[in-house]
């Protein structure tokens, strides 16, 4: 037995919408009395713990996507945990796909993309702040800047 909600579902398994996807209605863009350059009122931090360049490639298109989006009226951060540090590295020392390397750089710059690196990863690989991409921030504990990021309205978002 097929149960439909809200609409009559076709013999090919369609919901009768002619193929398109129905839209959220939570996802709407209500009414917004901001004003370009006031405080976003969207704020989003990302857990970025591996090396593995299809996550990193997932999480660099889902920050495009949240930008494209919102556009100024979202705030990100990357925190930079464990083998995902290395793309916050002047050189290193796992490998880094150039593309990703450069998209990085590419969201702090021109997007204001707040990328975090974990202090206790750097201290385990003998890095200090001179051996950080001039834009990379630290944190003493990685897994503390994700909750206090969170204790301060960012909405954690993983993979």
């Amino acid at each position: 037995m097929c149960l439909a909600l809200g609409a009559q579902a076709s013999a090919d398994g369609s919901a009768g919408n002619d193929g398109k996807l129905k839209p959220v209605p939570e996802l709407q863009d209500p009414p917004s009395d901001r004003f370009p350059g006031d405080p976003a009122e969207h704020h989003a931090v990302y857990m970025w713990n591996k090396a593995d360049p299809a996550y990193q490639h997932s999480i660099l298109n889902s920050i495009q996507a949240m930008i494209k989006r919102y556009g100024d009226n979202v705030d990100i951060a990357v925190v930079a945990i464990g083998p995902g540090i290395h793309v916050l590295a002047k050189k290193p020392q796992r490998e880094v796909e150039p593309l990703t390397y450069e998209r990085v750089a590419s969201f702090a710059k021109d997007y204001n993309v707040r990328w975090i690196a974990c202090g206790n990863t750097m201290n385990t690989l003998h890095w200090t702040d001179k051996d950080m991409r001039p834009f990379a921030e630290y944190s003493e504990v990685g897994a503390a800047a994700l909750m206090e990021l969170q204790e301060e309205g960012y909405k954690l978002l993983v993979w």
